[in-house]
C-alpha cells in the first residue's frame, strides 16, 4: 500500500540462561497485542522478538551442563521459539546474536562510535555482577550477610580488574537530559522516566564496553584479545534485524527508528541511557519509546526458582486456555505496575468477563436468532433511540481504544469494550426481545439485528488481545475474513439481513474453580 504507515516495536531479546517463564510471556504477548492491533489498524508492522545468547552468564551455564556454549544457546534458544508458537504471538522475525549478521551489525555500531571518538583503550577496575551482565558504582552496592556486594538488583557482584575498552558516557549527560526534555514520552510509565532523568542529572561515568576475561561475545572489531560489552552486542539487535549496516537496508530506511521498545523495568536504564547514547555517538537516531512494565508475583509471593514458585506459562494455558490466560494477563493490573498471579482471580476473570459477560451475550443473543427466526440473521426496521445509541457507543469506541493502546494501557483498553459488552447486555434485558417475539416480530428483528452488530464490534476490538476467540466469535455472525479490520467499524455491510448464521457454541465456557486444586 503506498503511504501506509509502518510501526516497529520489540521485546526484550531474552536471555538463554534460563527456560523461558511467565515474565518472558508478558512481555510478548503485551507487543502481540499492539502488533496485530496496528495490523488492524492499517499499519505496516514488523514485530521483533529473539534471544541474547552471548556473555559470561551463558559461557558459565554451558560449563555447568558440560556443554559448548553455540550447543547451549541452540537448545535453549529454541525453547523460547517454542512458547512464542505455543502462546500464538504474531512475531515477524526471531533474532539470535549468535548470528553472522549480528557480529557485522555490532562491530559496524562499533566502529562508527570509535571512529567519532567515543571508544578508547584503558583498564576497568570496579564491580561487576555476572548474573545482570551490569557494572554497578560503589554507592549503588549494599552488602549481603557473607560480607558480599549485592547490586540494587540483589545479585551477587564480583571486583574485575582488566584492560577495557571505554565508551564515554560521562559526555552524554547533558545530551540526554535534552533529549528526554524534547520527547516527553520517551520513556514510560512516567514513574519509570523520573526515575531515568534522576539517575542521569546524578552524573553518569564512563561505560566499560569489552572484556578479555572470557571469550563467548562478539569480537571487538581489530583487537581480537576483547569482546564486545554484552549489553552493546545485545542492544545492537534491533537494528541487526533491519539489515543495518548494508548499504541499501530498505528495512531499516522503511522502520527505523524504531516506534516502541517493550522491556521489563529491570533493563530499563540500558534501553533509556545506553541505547539511544550508543545511537547519537554512532551518528543513528534513537527509538521513539521505551515502556518498562513490572514484575508478577504467584499468590503473594516474590517469584524465585529457590522457593519453587516459578510460574509456567505452558501449565496455565494447559489449565485455563490459551486467550483466557492472554485476556487475564493484560486485564488483571495496570499495565506499567507490578501484577500478582492467582489462579482464584483468573477463575473469576474467566467467569464472570468472559463466560457470563461476553460470552453469554453471544450465546442467548444468537440463540434468539436460531429459536426465533430460523438462523437467519433478520433484517432491521427502523431504528429507535436505544438501537441508534448502542451502535454509536460500538462505532465510536475505536477512537478511545487506539488511545489506550497507543498509550500501552492495555487493561483500560479492555475496561473500554468490557463497557460496551455490560451496555449490550442492558440493551438486551431492556428491549426484551423474548417478549417482542410476542407481541411484536418486526420490533424483535430490529433489536435482534442491533445486537448481531454490536457482537460483531466486539468480536473486531478483541481480536488483538483474543484472536481465536474472536475468530469464533465472527465465524458465528459468518464475517467474511476480509471484513474484520478497523476499516469495517461502523459498516453495516459486513452482515447481512438473511443470512444464514450456524448454531451458536459457547466461546468461553465457564471454568470450575476445583480444576485448579493441583496447581496450589
Amino acid at each position: 500500500m503506498s503511504g501506509q504507515k509502518t510501526f516497529y516495536l520489540t521485546t526484550p531479546i531474552y536471555y538463554v540462561n534460563d527456560a523461558p517463564h511467565i515474565g518472558h510471556a508478558y512481555t510478548t504477548l503485551a507487543c502481540d497485542v499492539l502488533a496485530r492491533f496496528k495490523r488492524l489498524d492499517g499499519y505496516d508492522v514488523f514485530f521483533l522478538t529473539g534471544t541474547d545468547e552471548h556473555g559470561q552468564k551463558v559461557e558459565k551455564s554451558a560449563a555447568a551442563a558440560g556443554i559448548d556454549p553455540q550447543r547451549f544457546t541452540d537448545e535453549v534458544s529454541q525453547n523460547f521459539r517454542d512458547l512464542a508458537d505455543f502462546m500464538n504471538y504474531s512475531h515477524d522475525e526471531f533474532i539470535r546474536t549468535t548470528e553472522k549478521r549480528h557480529a557485522k551489525a555490532s562491530q559496524a555500531l562499533w566502529t562508527a562510535l570509535q571512529e567519532n571518538g567515543h571508544i578508547y583503550l584503558d583498564t576497568y577496575s570496579g564491580w561487576y555482577a555476572v548474573r545482570d551482565e551490569a557494572f554497578y558504582a560503589e554507592d549503588e552496592l549494599t552488602e549481603g550477610p557473607d560480607g558480599k556486594k549485592i547490586a540494587p538488583s540483589g545479585a551477587e557482584c564480583e571486583w574485575v580488574e582488566e584492560p577495557s575498552y571505554f565508551f564515554d558516557l560521562s559526555k552524554w549527560q547533558e545530551p540526554l537530559l535534552k533529549f528526554y526534555d524534547e520527547n516527553p514520552d520517551f520513556i514510560a510509565p512516567p514513574s519509570r522516566r523520573n526515575e531515568v532523568i534522576s539517575f542521569v542529572k546524578g552524573g553518569m561515568h564512563d561505560l566499560s564496553v569489552s572484556r578479555t576475561s572470557f571469550s563467548w561475545g562478539v569480537d571487538v572489531p581489530d583487537d581480537e584479545k576483547h569482546i564486545m560489552y554484552v549489553w552493546l552486542d545485545a542492544l545492537t539487535n534491533y537494528i541487526t534485524a533491519l539489515d543495518f549496516p548494508e548499504k541499501d537496508a530498505e528495512l531499516y530506511k522503511k522502520f527505523w527508528p524504531a516506534d516502541l521498545h517493550m522491556v521489563g523495568k529491570d533493563i530499563l536504564r540500558f534501553h533509556a541511557v545506553y541505547w539511544p547514547a550508543f545511537l547519537m555517538g554512532a551518528g543513528l537516531k534513537p527509538p521513539r519509546r521505551i515502556f518498562a512494565h513490572g514484575w508478577w508475583t504467584n499468590e503473594g509471593e516474590k517469584i524465585s526458582k529457590s522457593l519453587g514458585n516459578v510460574i509456567d506459562p505452558r501449565q496455565i494455558v494447559e489449565t485455563y486456555g490459551l486467550d483466557q490466560v492472554r485476556y487475564f494477563l493484560l486485564r488483571e493490573v495496570p499495565f506499567g505496575n507490578d501484577g500478582d498471579f492467582s489462579h482464584r482471580s483468573i477463575v473469576n476473570r474467566i467467569n464472570s468477563e468472559l463466560a457470563n459477560d461476553l460470552g453469554n451475550l453471544a450465546q442467548r443473543s444468537l440463540s434468539m436468532v436460531g429459536r426465533y427466526c430460523g438462523g437467519i440473521l433478520p433484517v432491521p426496521g427502523d431504528l429507535l433511540d436505544p438501537d441508534e445509541q448502542i451502535l454509536g457507543h460500538a462505532e465510536q469506541l475505536i477512537q478511545d481504544i487506539r488511545g489506550h493502546i497507543d498509550a500501552q494501557a492495555f487493561h483500560e483498553a479492555l475496561e473500554v469494550i468490557w463497557g460496551l459488552v455490560r451496555a449490550a447486555n442492558a440493551y438486551v434485558d431492556a428491549q426484551a426481545p423474548w417478549q417482542l417475539h410476542k407481541e411484536n416480530p418486526a420490533r424483535r428483528d430490529t433489536v435482534l439485528y442491533v445486537l448481531a452488530e454490536t457482537i460483531r464490534h466486539l468480536g473486531i476490538y478483541i481480536q488483538p488481545f483474543m484472536p481465536s476467540s474472536a475468530a469464533k466469535m465472527l465465524n458465528l455472525l459468518a464475517v467474511p475474513e476480509n471484513a474484520r479490520d478497523f476499516r469495517h467499524i461502523g459498516s453495516h455491510s459486513a452482515l447481512i439481513g438473511g443470512a444464514e448464521l450456524i448454531k451458536p457454541e459457547p466461546v468461553f465456557p465457564r471454568f470450575m474453580e476445583a480444576d485448579t486444586s493441583e496447581m496450589r
